[in-house]
């Protein structure tokens, strides 16, 4: 693999709005597939440095900054999982890749469900990692509340300033999801959402963009929606545990199971042991789980009435 996961090429596609950021590992193989990666909602697209180091070249893997957030922080609103959906696929159809896999994290996974709902022509598999299933909220709970309470540091540090890199890198170090794992790998990701200069660095994620993109993702009927209607397969991995390392995970066997998933649509649904909602794509465990699921599939099957 000619590129390190650290040091991937760097495009930008036109969408409205602006340009978008979008990170390209190269496969070493000019014939071999490509694989657009949708991040997390106030990731970016450095976050699967660890799928791009295990695909080791066997495919070519694309991953943006979604608008509000990372390099393309300046793309302008409006936000919404249905707006990133057309803009991975004005990613695809920009560099003319044809149908393709899509593989989304956490808010990317919703994401990429939408991307196939509404451009089914574009996408021919996708690979949902510990998102995309949507439950209802209990009566009386507010979706800012729930998202604060989920979302934890990586909310909270939307309204901070930080003196310098080295403070922000002790504020990720202290997330109970990151700090066992740390890596240089890991603080390059979390490095890449800085901007501004010192005393006063902030994270690159616009808080209009995290927070109209959250209440999607627990309230809007076509992103729940999506993964009951996907018109290709799908796959779906979930974690052991949590945000924060807890024990309670965003999902468990018995919670997919009354997700009430068309079989015929998400073709598995597997539960990746040993991992949280972060390290399932960073730690070895997980992201060779994703890898597999990746690359392990035969061709995708015809379009689904």
């Amino acid at each position: 693999m000619s590129q390190s996961p650290l040091h991937p090429e760097e495009l930008t596609v036109p969408v409205p709005g602006g340009d978008l950021a979008v990170l390209r590992w190269p496969a070493t193989d000019p014939g071999a597939p490509t694989i657009v990666a949708v991040h997390g909602i106030t990731a970016n697209g450095l976050a699967w440095f660890e799928v791009a180091r295990r695909l080791a070249g066997r495919a070519t893997l694309l991953a943006p900054d979604l608008r509000g957030r990372g390099a393309s922080h300046t793309v302008s609103g409006p936000y919404g999982l249905a707006r990133h959906a057309d803009d991975v696929a004005a990613l695809i159809t920009a560099l003319d890749l044809g149908p393709t896999v899509v593989v989304g994290h956490s808010m990317g996974a919703w994401v990429t469900a939408l991307t196939a709902v509404r451009h089914p022509d574009l996408v021919s598999r996708v690979v949902l990692v510990d998102g995309a299933v949507t439950f209802p909220l209990p009566e009386g709970v507010r979706e800012e509340d729930v998202l604060a309470a989920v979302l934890g540091p990586a909310l909270a540090r939307l309204s901070m300033t930080f003196p310098d890199r080295q403070a922000y890198r002790a504020f990720w170090q202290q997330h109970p999801a990151f700090g066992a794992d740390w890596s240089d790998e890991i603080d390059a990701y979390t490095q890449r959402d800085l901007i501004g200069t010192a005393p006063e660095l902030r994270s690159s994620c616009v808080l209009e963009a995290v927070q109209v993109d959250g209440a999607q993702v627990l309230l809007d009927q076509e992103a729940a929606a999506a993964v009951h209607r996907l018109p290709c397969t799908g796959e779906l991995l979930w974690a052991e545990r949590g945000l924060l390392d807890e024990s309670q995970a965003l999902y468990d066997g018995k919670r997919i199971a009354m997700a009430g998933l068309d079989p015929a649509r998400v073709v598995a649904a597997e539960l990746v042991p040993d991992t949280n909602h972060y390290s399932i794509l960073w730690g070895r465990a997980g992201a060779e789980a994703v890898v597999q699921r990746l690359l392990g599939a035969g061709p995708a099957g015809p379009s689904i009435g």
